[in-house]
């Protein structure tokens, strides 16, 4: 695919970008020390330019896997099942994004429901960061909070709850003591209407969609053609 995308001379292509300093040459070049290269590793620093390049089998705890590589640079890590590849996630600090290719939806669906990352992409990369409809950030380590369209507005925006009562001189209410026989007997009315009150609302809701499913019925019942 690399050679599809580039030619068999990555460097003459006139779609592959350069390394934006001198200085990130140097640093991609030093991630690739010691490791097992598959793919490309060619670097000509007067030229800023690093190949596309594939590691197999790279070292955990080397700076290639535990840094941002912002190079063309693809580690590969040999997994044996499903269940493995979740592990290792799991195992990490959260990623910014993760990207899961595959033509199984399940296996999707269960990346997705067993590991926690920024953003997802099936499939895909990159994209879900220009998607004004979707929100963009990290969790935990990889970042906090969330921006793109709507979601950058909210996140630099604070909901101020404001409670107010009328002012009163009146004795205090059932919150405040003393709490005699009275005020307690009326606390746990209070407290069994709470638990009642979702239920209520369960009511009068199904009430009020059968009731609009009936009238409806008799206007339609009612018209001819």
């Amino acid at each position: 695919m690399i050679e599809k995308f580039y030619g068999s001379d990555q460097q003459t292509s006139k779609d592959l970008g350069r390394i934006i300093t001198h200085r990130h040459v140097e640093r991609l070049k030093g991630l690739l020390k010691g490791h097992e290269i598959y793919y490309g590793g060619k670097i000509d620093e007067s030229d800023r330019y690093v190949s596309p390049t594939i590691i197999t089998n790279p070292e955990l705890n080397s700076r290639l896997m535990s840094e941002e590589i912002f190079g063309p640079i693809l580690p590969v890590l040999p997994i044996n099942n499903i269940e493995e590849a979740i592990a290792f996630i799991n195992d990490r600090p959260k990623p910014l994004a993760l990207y899961i290719f595959t033509e199984n939806e399940t296996v999707a669906k269960e990346v997705i429901s067993k590991t926690s990352s920024g953003a997802v992409g099936v499939n895909e990369t990159i994209l879900h960061n220009i998607c004004t409809d979707l929100p963009f950030g990290g969790v935990g380590e990889s970042g906090m909070g969330s921006y793109n369209g709507k979601y950058t507005f909210e996140e630099f925006s604070h909901r101020k709850a404001v409670l107010t009562r009328k002012f009163t001189i009146k004795d205090p209410d059932l919150r405040y003591p003393p709490y005699t026989p009275s005020k307690l007997v009326s606390l746990g009315r209070l407290k069994k209407m709470g638990t009642l009150f979702p239920w209520i609302k369960r009511f009068f809701f199904s009430a009020l969609v059968i009731g609009i499913l009936f009238i409806l019925n008799y206007y339609k019942s009612k018209v001819t053609f």
